[in-house]
């Protein structure tokens, strides 16, 4: 039976990197794009739910929903495939997705959307460029990692980060996540009526050593591959928390 592969991401449907990675899967299966109408980046795991969603068909197999990443998860699974697909894949991104800055992208959020729904799911990303993207290496590793995954599955709840260095990578690393000292930086102006206004800037980039991170993967010019899943629980701070002393009504419990 042919495999049904989703394509989204958080840069727009008209994205290069979305059509490269598509035209990629083609030799696993059949390949539909459902992405966002316009760019979503930075929007994380966000879903509308206070407004009405539009699916719109631009041409056979691609579609936009004015929506986000996981909008266009939920809406491919329920009105486009009407069952669930046997691989989601989102990006190519424009810009790394390492370490702690999972949490705000999009193009992860599509495959944790993915993970959720107990579909394997992957999300890919490249170094952001002031030139022209090269999407070619990475659609065709991601394809590679998608054959494997397709033959060979993954746990329950688990999706693949996959961040693609440019030019010849040396090899690859199953990597975990980064970790920086996160800096914010707010910008304040004014606008021409003198009232203040302000832009969230990137942080400091400022990462921790470790041999074994997402970030030192790419810098050492790896492909680097985390496993990640929707469990956010610190689990080995249970016990710790549990003996906090914390004051509440009947007795806390540590499972």
């Amino acid at each position: 039976m042919t495999k049904q592969i989703l394509v989204t991401n958080d840069d727009g449907v008209h994205s290069e990197g979305i059509h490269a990675l598509a035209e990629a899967l083609r030799a696993l299966g059949d390949v539909t794009i459902v992405a966002p109408h316009a760019e979503a980046s930075a929007i994380g795991h966000a879903l509308t739910l206070r407004r009405p969603l539009r699916l719109e068909t631009l041409r056979d197999g691609v579609y936009e929903v004015d929506g986000t990443p996981t909008d266009c998860v939920n809406i491919a699974v329920t009105q486009v495939y009407r069952r669930i697909p046997d691989l989601i894949v989102s990006g190519i991104n424009k810009g790394y997705n390492l370490g702690d800055d999972v949490t705000y992208s999009g193009t992860v959020a599509g495959a944790l959307e993915g993970a959720l729904l107990g579909v394997p799911s992957l999300a890919v990303s490249i170094e952001r460029s002031a030139e022209t993207y090269e999407f070619g290496p990475a659609a065709a590793i991601a394809a590679s990692v998608a054959e494997a995954v397709l033959s060979r599955g993954l746990d329950p709840r688990v999706f693949l980060n996959i961040n693609v260095p440019p030019g010849q990578p040396r090899g690859m690393r199953v990597t975990c996540q980064g970790k920086r000292n996160h800096v914010t930086v707010v910008a304040e102006r004014l606008d021409p009526r003198s009232r203040p206004y302000f832009w969230i800037e990137e942080g400091q980039n400022l990462w921790e050593p470790h041999d074994r991170s997402d970030y030192q993967a790419v810098t050492d010019g790896f492909v680097s591959i985390t496993p990640l899943q929707p469990d956010m629980t610190a689990h080995d701070a249970l016990q710790a928390v549990a003996a906090l002393g914390i004051s509440l009504p009947g007795r806390v419990e540590v499972e």
